[in-house]
């Protein structure tokens, strides 16, 4: 396998997703298709990754269960490094998602383990110059933040560079966009979608927005679906369009978007390549079932 380039930290979810006939019957009954998948946002991305041909470690805490093993099993087979630490006490993550029929989905996620990385649980052997962190809000969210700022500080002390994802709008709103800003620091690049960039900016206008967010963090990425993508560094706005699709399963884009933005941004690409590269693999994720490759 080799070393790796690139170091995922975040989320490890088993996804109960259940493909919606209608729309959602609420107190009564709404007949779907159900199946269970691999998910966690890190973990999609480091799939994506490994899918990709870039080396790739998974940094994350799951259950001592049979979804924590088949977890495990299931992104050493994909080509990822695992490095999991088990959880005795809780279960492996999971999350039902809902996948209402024009494809858009809604999430009801449990973390479980998730939430209990530590800081222990982050190797610092992995971090080396020239190599890559992928964050995860989500790390933050359900109380692995002290785990996720000693990835951030190992990063910055190897002279890493990083990419971290904000993940979910409502989470994020509930933690605070500034509380976000000191937690996650400068020198990086942060992915949001529009509404992530909402909380996160103040303003609905995705250049604004993303010009506003790349002064401070550095670098700034904002996911706008079918209208493609848009990268700041604070100054500068480049604009990507989107890759026309028939959208299927939304779940799990932005993962996907991430993983073909990492591949070419670690290989020193363009600001335009790497946001073609995203929209790219984001397209292949909403063309399938599930948010993996």
């Amino acid at each position: 396998m080799g070393d790796p380039h690139v170091l995922c930290l975040g989320d490890v979810m088993t996804d109960i997703l259940a493909s919606l006939s209608t729309d959602l019957a609420i107190h009564s009954d709404t007949p779907a298709t159900t199946r269970l998948f691999g998910g966690g946002s890190a973990a999609n991305t480091a799939s994506w990754l490994a899918a990709e041909g870039v080396r790739t470690a998974m940094i994350a805490r799951v259950g001592a269960d049979a979804f924590g093993r088949a977890a495990g099993r299931e992104l050493t087979e994909a080509g990822v490094q695992v490095e999991f630490a088990i959880d005795g006490d809780r279960a492996t993550g999971s999350c039902v998602v809902l996948v209402h029929p024009d494809g858009e989905r809604t999430m009801i996620p449990d973390p479980g383990a998730n939430a209990a990385l530590s800081p222990e649980d982050v190797p610092p052997g992995l971090f080396i110059a020239g190599r890559h962190l992928h964050l995860s809000a989500y790390s933050l969210f359900h109380g692995a933040g002290d785990a996720a700022a000693a990835a951030l500080a190992l990063a910055r002390a190897a002279s890493m560079t990083i990419t971290v994802d904000a993940a979910s709008a409502a989470p994020l709103a509930a933690y605070g966009a500034e509380r976000f800003a000191n937690a996650v620091g400068g020198g990086l690049v942060v992915l949001a979608n529009i509404d992530e960039a909402v909380v996160l900016a103040g303003t609905p206008d995705a250049s604004e927005a993303a010009r506003h967010l790349g002064r401070h963090f550095g670098g700034a990425v904002i996911k706008l679906g079918a209208e493609g993508s848009v990268y700041s560094d604070g100054d500068e706005v480049t604009h990507a369009p989107a890759v026309p699709i028939e959208l299927l399963d939304s779940t799990g884009a932005g993962d996907a978007f991430a993983a073909g933005l990492i591949r070419e941004l670690i290989m020193g690409a363009p600001v335009e390549e790497f946001l073609r590269a995203g929209n790219e693999l984001a397209a292949r994720a909403c063309a399938r079932l599930g948010s993996r490759p």
